[in-house]
């Protein structure tokens, strides 16, 4: 059996390319809380709307959307998140990502009480993809996009990039 290292790999497994997909806000509702479940402390943040905004892709996002969080034992939260965006040229498209948010506890209490933090003092990420019917809109349908999240006051920004 021959040894397993990157050296031994196509070029295209070395490392992962992405190009700028948009850049995303959400418009956010208090979070409600429904406290203590058996996978940790659930919170759900209704979307109610925001925007997004790219050189291939920009558009409103449509209220109806949420957040279903899970902040673990350790600290970090997870997120699970459905939303609908609405393109310039009115395509409908079904987003949907998973996230991590984590960082040290003095970091995470700024977070908590609605402090501007520096988003390279935590981590917050997500693994996205999309649904559409759109023919224009299709390529989407087809990919996995990534992005590094910014929590703020106002909702969360996002800014997300095809993966190549």
């Amino acid at each position: 059996m021959s040894t397993l290292s990157l050296d031994t790999l196509p070029d295209v497994q070395k490392g992962i390319r992405t190009r700028p997909l948009f850049v995303m806000h959400l418009d956010v509702e208090p979070i409600i809380r429904l406290g203590l479940t058996p996978d940790g402390d659930r919170r759900v943040g209704v979307v109610t709307g925001g925007r997004f905004e790219g050189e291939r892709l920009s558009g409103e996002v449509l209220g109806g959307g949420a957040d279903w969080q899970i902040v673990r034992p350790d600290g970090a939260t997870t997120l699970d998140v459905r939303l609908m965006l609405k393109t310039s040229d009115g395509a409908l498209i079904g987003m949907f990502y998973r996230g991590l948010r984590h960082g040290s506890p003095a970091v995470l209490a700024e977070l908590a009480k609605g402090t501007r933090v520096d988003p390279a003092d935590y981590y917050f990420r997500i693994n996205a993809m999309f649904e559409t019917a759109s023919p224009e809109h299709a390529w989407l349908n087809h990919m996995l996009a990534v992005g590094v999240g910014d929590r703020r006051a106002d909702g969360p920004v996002y800014s997300l990039f095809e993966v190549l």
